[in-house]
């Protein structure tokens, strides 16, 4: 799921893969990850959406679609709930300063998170 996050993936074909059934899969899944598998995959494509709109010239749009979300509206949302600011205010903020930072370091410090309380994420939004 992590290497194939911009495939069109779901629960049955992954449960397949894994030779379980695809309710079991899941209870597997969210017990082993603390997410289920669609929260998971959304989250890695949000992480890569925001990583290409860190270092490079494009658009949300063709971020959206590179990780393979069909709808620029729900990939704004998501991205908006889990990183606390819009794609584009994001694409707009200055990101100078994460270049100085291993990006092992920085890939954990700005990883999606979904259990941020409201002002934690407004606090790291204005902060970007």
């Amino acid at each position: 799921m992590d290497r194939d996050y911009a495939e069109p993936l779901d629960v049955p074909s992954l449960a397949a893969e894994a030779l379980m059934s695809p309710g079991h899969f899941h209870r597997m899944f969210r017990e082993a990850y603390g997410e289920t598998p669609y929260q998971h995959l959304m989250t890695r494509r949000i992480e890569r959406a925001a990583s290409l709109l860190r270092h490079g010239d494009v658009s949300v749009t063709d971020a959206c679609m590179a990780v393979g979300c069909t709808s620029l509206g729900s990939f704004s949302s998501r991205f908006t709930e889990l990183m606390g600011v819009t794609p584009s205010e994001f694409r707009a903020a200055s990101h100078e300063g994460a270049a100085a930072i291993p990006s092992c370091v920085a890939k954990e410090a700005e990883r999606p998170r979904r259990d941020r309380s409201g002002s934690e994420k407004r606090a790291e939004g204005a902060r970007a």
